[in-house]
């Protein structure tokens, strides 16, 4: 009982702030303000330790976005984590990840961010391993150990802005000098790692050995999101340099995740290579000189695709915590709320016209037409969104059309709880797109295409919808195409063999080499000289010593008997 007051507590506290901190994000836009608040700890010999938080429109709405989808999370995770003895513990993680990225928003200070960025990797390291079996363990150390790349880079930013007087960075946005280029190439590193762009994407699928309710929050507004926030609110900075490398590598994160998601079995790792595609949309649209705009995609994103995890959330509880796509089928029969609310949070992602993902996907593929930008960028693009429509066509097909193929004796119970805390979600799923580009726009986008240009979105959805239906069919049968085609579909699948790069392929090399310098140096030679043979002289003296204090009387009278035959001997 005490268990339920927390998580309802907690829930209602994180709905009631967020509805402040949106509130405060509409009038902050509305007036035009920007507050800062400076909490002074020390001051020694004109150095001050200062705690700065800022309050704009764009932490605001971030942060009332970020508690609103906590909230409905904690409450669903009251039910979802009934039957686990360690329930407040992880109530107890969940809120220091939600604090974390609090202060990662509310920064404007890169020591302050650091608190936030650290704690993130920290509380999410301990997270994913909650399970506590080899996986969960494995999955961890790669989620840390890539995201302590990113903390050693901001951490290196830091000292780099010993150049400049304070550690507040949007005073120097404007500054133009030879080495400002170092300290933005360690922010975009940052991001990259943060946000699982190539060459780090491969520990984001595996952060799916995390309770689905965190990662739910993980992949909508808090972990992976936290790179794309740092380079929008770092824009200015960005744009005085040639960003086309960055944003051809986050380009092809979208694409590449877009197909591995085509020939993914794992409901979470699809929802989890979708949510990387997404990243590598906000990204690019970043470096391609619209942060405002990959704000508003982050912000419409996020509603949806929390919503989808906790309706994944809930057909793996029902499902006897079976992830595989081709135990499923026929669900819209026995769950039909969840797979309602399943269905719209998938079409806000394709985008669905005037659902939330219509607003601001349809908005990027535009302003991207009008970027001068090659023709590899625009067909990539239009491809990734295709590939969007592909995936979530095809679990449509094995979620709800496939024939039944689920096991006997499940427990089809729509939890109550559970469903309460979509349905908010599935409002906002809805109408955040609308609301917040009026909010966020103050005058409305106009662009003025040529037909086919205008309708390019659309063709490529009705493709994406023709390739997800035949991808469906694509791996039955003996003579199945995905046999005929093995090497090329484990390639796609595979993430282009990226988890082998960044675990085998980094370790085996290190770990071959460590292991040959233990053998010859450790347990070698030096062993032997140094350790071995010092220890065993000490051990026989000790015995030596040893012997003469435990016979000491037959020593001495040993000893006086030898000296006696010595005199007579040489008298």
């Amino acid at each position: 009982m005490k268990n339920n007051y927390f998580y309802m507590l907690s829930s209602f506290f994180l709905f009631f702030f967020g509805s402040l901190m949106f509130l405060g994000g509409g009038y902050f836009i509305y007036k035009d303000l920007i507050y800062m608040m400076d909490w002074e700890f020390v001051s020694l010999n004109s150095m001050l330790i200062t705690l700065t938080l800022i309050f704009d429109w764009m932490s605001m709405l971030f942060c009332g976005c970020v508690f609103y989808i906590s909230s409905m999370v904690v409450l669903y995770s009251h039910s979802y984590m009934q039957g686990d003895s360690n329930k407040i513990r992880f109530l107890y993680l969940v809120l220091m990840f939600i604090f974390s990225m609090f202060m990662l928003i509310m920064s404007p200070n890169l020591i302050s961010i650091l608190i936030g960025w650290d704690g993130l990797g920290l509380v999410s390291y301990c997270l994913v391993i909650y399970f506590q079996n080899f996986k969960s363990y494995n999955a961890g150390m790669l989620t840390i150990l890539t995201n302590r790349i990113g903390d050693v880079a901001i951490l290196l930013s830091i000292s780099w802005m010993m150049n400049f007087g304070s550690w507040h960075y949007f005073y120097y946005m404007s500054v133009m000098s030879n080495w400002m280029m170092y300290l933005v190439f360690l922010l975009i590193l940052a991001a990259f790692t943060k946000s699982a762009q190539i060459p780090f994407s491969s520990w984001l699928p595996a952060a799916m050995a995390a309770p689905t309710p965190v990662s739910a929050l993980v992949h909508s507004s808090t972990l992976v999101t936290a790179g794309v926030y740092l380079l929008i609110r770092f824009s200015d900075m960005l744009f005085m340099f040639d960003c086309n490398f960055f944003l051809i590598l986050s380009m092809m994160t979208m694409f590449m995740s877009g197909l591995g998601a085509n020939f993914e079995f794992d409901l979470k790792k699809i929802i989890a290579l979708s949510t990387l595609s997404q990243l590598g949309l906000m990204m690019t649209i970043l470096f391609l000189g619209f942060p405002y705009l990959s704000y508003f995609h982050l912000l419409t994103h996020a509603f949806f695709k929390a919503l989808l995890f906790l309706c994944a959330g809930l057909i793996i509880h029902v499902m006897n915590n079976t992830q595989d796509i081709r135990f499923m089928g026929g669900l819209t029969y026995q769950l039909p709320f969840t797979m309602t609310c399943f269905s719209i949070s998938n079409l806000s992602l394709c985008g669905f016209p005037y659902l939330s993902g219509f607003y601001s996907k349809d908005l990027i593929l535009e302003l991207m037409t009008f970027s001068n930008t090659n023709f590899f960028v625009y067909l990539i693009m239009y491809i990734s969104v295709g590939l969007t429509v592909s995936y979530s066509i095809r679990l449509f097909y094995y979620a709800m059309v496939f024939s039944p193929n689920t096991y006997c004796c499940q427990d089809y119970n729509e939890d109550l709880i559970m469903n309460f805390s979509m349905i908010f979600l599935v409002f906002m799923s809805i109408v955040s797109g609308s609301f917040m580009s009026w909010l966020i726009f103050s005058t409305p986008v106009f662009l003025v295409l040529p037909f086919f240009m205008k309708i390019m979105s659309l063709i490529m959805i009705l493709m994406g919808v023709f390739l997800g239906y035949e991808m469906s069919g694509f791996y039955y049968g003996l003579n199945s195409l995905f046999m005929k085609t093995y090497n090329m579909s484990s390639f796609f699948g595979s993430m282009w063999f990226m988890p082998s790069f960044s675990t085998y392929f980094m370790n085996n090399t290190f770990l071959s080499y460590s292991n040959n310098l233990n053998m010859n140096l450790e347990l070698g030679w030096g062993e032997y000289i140094f350790s071995k043979l010092s220890f065993f002289y000490v051990v026989v003296l000790s015995k030596f010593m040893q012997s003469f204090y435990y016979n000491n009387l037959k020593v001495y009278m040993m000893s006086f008997f030898l000296f006696i035959f010595m005199f007579f001997m040489f008298s």
